[in-house]
C-alpha cells in the first residue's frame, strides 16, 4: 500500500467530507473556508469551447496524441469554465453553436481538444461563473492566457485584441483602445500595433502566422500600406525585399568601410617601420628621412657647405674618414674668414628652411599615408581614413565600388 493510501485510511482524513451539498458548500463560501470555485470533474460531452477563442492552431494529430496520453497519466493544471447560463447571459446568440453543453470553456481548449482525441471522458475543471460578469471581463481572461503562450501566433493575437477593443467600444467606441491596453496590462500603442497586422493581405497574415515573416517587418508593412492603400500582397512582398537589399547593402558597406580602414592601418603600420637610425621605411627598401636631417659637422665642427647650403649631402663617411679626408672647402688651408662665412650661410639656410617645412609629395599617395600614420594617433588615423572613404564613396562611386570588390576578394583569397 502507498503511503497517500495509508495517509487516506487516517482518522483525520476519514473525517473530511469529501464531497458537499449545495447547502454546505454555500455556507463554506459565505463563511470563507473555500474559495468561490474548487476543483471539479466533468464530463466532456457536457462541455463546449467558446466561439470566441482567437486560436487557431491547436498542434498536429501527433501533438494532440502525445499531450492527450500526458493527461491521461496527470493533469497538471485544471481546465476553467462557466455555466451554460452564465454564458448565454452574455451571448445568447451563441446558443446554437454550444449546443446542449452545460459548460462552455474559457481557458483549456488545448487539453479539451487533446483529451477528446485519444478519447478521454471526463477533466478536471474549476468553475468560475464570476469571469462572466461581463463581456469586457470574459474575453480579458480569454485573451490573457494565450498573451503568455510561446506558441501563440502573431494573429491569433491580434485577433483576441480586436475582439476585447470591440467589446470594450461597447460602452464607448471613444477610448476602446485604451481601456483594451488597461485592462492587458499594456500601452495604447501596443494595441495599435496589434491591430494594424490584421489589415495586412490574407497571404501576409499567413507567413506572420508561421513566422516565415517577421512581426516586426509586419508592422513596417502595415503601415507602408496604410500610407499605399490598394497594393496587394505581390507588391507589399517586393516592397519588403527592397527594403532589407537596402538594408543589407547599406550594412555591407559599412562593414567594408571599416575593413578597408583597418586594412589600411595595418598596411601603412607595416610599411611604416623606422630604422635604427629613425629613417622611414619605404616599400622598396629605400630611406626616407621623417624629420630635417641635423647638419653635418666637420672635424672642426662646423657645418658642412654642401650640407647646410641645400645640396644632397655626400655620401656617409667611413670610419676614420673625418681625420683624414677634410670637407670640400675646409682643411689647413682654409682661413678662419671662410670659416665664418661657411657658418653664417649655415645658418641662414637652417632658419629659413624652419620657416618653409618640407612639402608632403602629394604624387606619392604611399608615402602620404606611411607619413601621416607615422604622425598621427591610431584613432586619429582611422578617423581620418572613415573620412577618405566617405569623400570616395559619395565624390567618386566607380573608384569606391571598385575599391570594395577589390578588399572583397582579398578577403576571399585570404
Amino acid at each position: 500500500m502507498s503511503i497517500a493510501d495509508k495517509l487516506g485510511t487516517g482518522s483525520s482524513f476519514s473525517q473530511v467530507p469529501r464531497h458537499r451539498s449545495a447547502r454546505g458548500r454555500a455556507k463554506a463560501v459565505t463563511q470563507g473556508d473555500v474559495p468561490a470555485y474548487e476543483l471539479v470533474r466533468l464530463q466532456l460531452q457536457e462541455t463546449s469551447p467558446t466561439p470566441l477563442n482567437p486560436r487557431r492552431n491547436f498542434g498536429s494529430d501527433d501533438d494532440l496524441t502525445r499531450f492527450g496520453e500526458e493527461l491521461r497519466q496527470v493533469q497538471l493544471a485544471a481546465c476553467v469554465a462557466v455555466t451554460r447560463d452564465a454564458y448565454l447571459a452574455l451571448w445568447p446568440d451563441h446558443e446554437p453553436r454550444i449546443g446542449s453543453a452545460l459548460h462552455v470553456l474559457v481557458n483549456g481548449e488545448r487539453r479539451y481538444r487533446s483529451a477528446v482525441h485519444v478519447g478521454l471522458e471526463a477533466l478536471d475543471f474549476v468553475v468560475r461563473d464570476d469571469l462572466a460578469a461581463s463581456r469586457e471581463q470574459f474575453i480579458n481572461h480569454l485573451l490573457k492566457e494565450n498573451l503568455d503562450r510561446e506558441d501563440f501566433d502573431v494573429i491569433e493575437r491580434a485577433r483576441g485584441v480586436q475582439q476585447l477593443v470591440e467589446v470594450c467600444a461597447e460602452k464607448s467606441e471613444r477610448g476602446a483602445r485604451s481601456r483594451a491596453a488597461e485592462q492587458l496590462g499594456r500601452d495604447r500603442s501596443w494595441v495599435t500595433n496589434q491591430l494594424t497586422l490584421l489589415d495586412l493581405p490574407a497571404e501576409l497574415q499567413a507567413m506572420l502566422s508561421t513566422k516565415s515573416l517577421a512581426e516586426r517587418d509586419g508592422r513596417v508593412l502595415a503601415r507602408y500600406l496604410k500610407e499605399n492603400p490598394g497594393l496587394d500582397a505581390a507588391a507589399l512582398l517586393d516592397h519588403h525585399q527592397q527594403v532589407k537589399a537596402a538594408e543589407a547593402g547599406a550594412k555591407e558597406q559599412e562593414k567594408a568601410v571599416l575593413e578597408a580602414a583597418r586594412s589600411a592601418q595595418d598596411h601603412a603600420a607595416g610599411l611604416g617601420l623606422l630604422s635604427a637610425d629613425n629613417k622611414l621605411s619605404e616599400p622598396d627598401g629605400q630611406l626616407v628621412e621623417t624629420a630635417q636631417a641635423p647638419e653635418t659637422l666637420s672635424a672642426d665642427n662646423k657645418p658642412s657647405e654642401a650640407t647646410t647650403s641645400g645640396e644632397a649631402s655626400p655620401a656617409p663617411m667611413r670610419s676614420g674618414q673625418a681625420d683624414t679626408e677634410p670637407m670640400p672647402g675646409e682643411g689647413s688651408s682654409a682661413l678662419p674668414s671662410q670659416r665664418h662665412e661657411h657658418a653664417e650661410i649655415a645658418q641662414g639656410t637652417t632658419e629659413q628652411q624652419d620657416r618653409q617645412p618640407r612639402k608632403l609629395p602629394y604624387d606619392d599617395p604611399t608615402y602620404v599615408v606611411q607619413h601621416l600614420h607615422v604622425k598621427m594617433t591610431t584613432a586619429d588615423f582611422a578617423q581620418g581614413a572613415r573620412a577618405w572613404l566617405t569623400v570616395l564613396r559619395t565624390q567618386h562611386p566607380e573608384e569606391y565600388q571598385a575599391l570594395l570588390l577589390e578588399l572583397a576578394e582579398e578577403k576571399e583569397q585570404a
